[in-house]
């Protein structure tokens, strides 16, 4: 089992860091656990095309979570990753299925792109170049619309979920638990405030990514307080359910602007936590 961060940052603009996406590869299997801006281009860096993802888990619906997703769909389409039959497997909570419709739908944003790419002759022509056949279909992404404390068995894993507090009732937000045959797990949080149903789901996991809008040292309003964990309240919080390897992310712009910040923040965290402490950054891959 293997994750590889391919956005590690917020919504806001940063040349450092996408938004949220992370490539989590197991037992052959390539899954994209959320498709934020910027994703795509890091998938591409980290040396993988659209077409080469089996499956996407979206944890909730910001747009800082789902904002590739039209361009992994067309690419995924466009690339021929679904001439032999696998279609994209698409995962998450409702309403991804209207989503989609409303992008690649015969009456969707791209429905004018998608016309022409499957009716102009010169783009019928290239499509053939590229070993593909007429007429040529419209993208068709397979969409599974899922509640929290969904169960679903894959080749090789085992993904269990909760909901996690964050964006109600606006949005639908989950945290995954991803267990391998080898007995190797991952949890992500998703952007999850600390609540039983995350200790529950994460308890003894090899790795938690969590993520961490917030850091210790500043104040903010008591929405924010409650909903967004700084690294030391996390720490303690994996410490406390035997979590063995804690990695932080979904960091805003201020903290890689601030100076000495991000490496405070990892001390916090690592003071409150027994094991190792990694502060996510965008390309790095962990084995797990």
């Amino acid at each position: 089992m293997r994750l590889t961060c391919l956005g590690t940052g917020s919504p806001e603009s940063h040349p450092g860091r996408a938004s949220s996406g992370y490539l989590l590869e197991v037992a052959g299997q390539r899954l994209l656990l959320d498709c934020g801006g910027g994703v795509v281009s890091r998938l591409i860096e980290a040396g993988l095309r659209p077409a080469d993802i089996d499956q996407v888990f979206f944890s909730h619906l910001h747009s800082d979570h789902m904002m590739d997703f039209a361009r992994l769909v067309h690419a995924h389409w466009d690339e021929g990753g679904q001439s032999d039959g696998r279609h994209l497997q698409v995962t998450g909570p409702a309403p991804i299925a209207t989503i989609t419709q409303r992008l690649v739908g015969a009456q969707g944003a791209f429905a004018f792109d998608l016309t022409a790419r499957c009716e102009l002759q010169g783009s019928k022509d290239v499509w053939v170049a590229r070993g593909g056949q007429l007429p040529r279909p419209w993208p068709q992404p397979q969409i599974y619309e899922v509640e929290p404390g969904f169960i679903l068995e894959g080749q090789g894993w085992r993904l269990t979920s909760c909901t996690v507090p964050h964006a109600q009732p606006h949005l639908i937000c989950m945290a995954f638990r991803f267990d391998d045959s080898a007995g190797r797990s991952l949890v992500y949080s998703g952007d999850a405030a600390l609540c039983p149903e995350l200790e529950a789901l994460a308890e003894g996991a090899d790795l938690l990514l969590h993520w961490c809008y917030r850091h210790d040292e500043e104040a903010a309003p008591d929405f924010i307080r409650r909903m967004s964990p700084t690294p030391s309240e996390i720490g303690a919080m994996a410490k406390r359910i035997g979590v063995k390897h804690l990695a932080l992310t979904h960091f805003r712009a201020a903290v890689d602007e601030t100076e000495g910040l991000l490496q405070r923040m990892q001390s916090a965290g690592q003071a409150a936590f027994a094991g190792p402490v990694t502060m996510a950054s965008d390309l790095l891959a962990l084995d797990i």
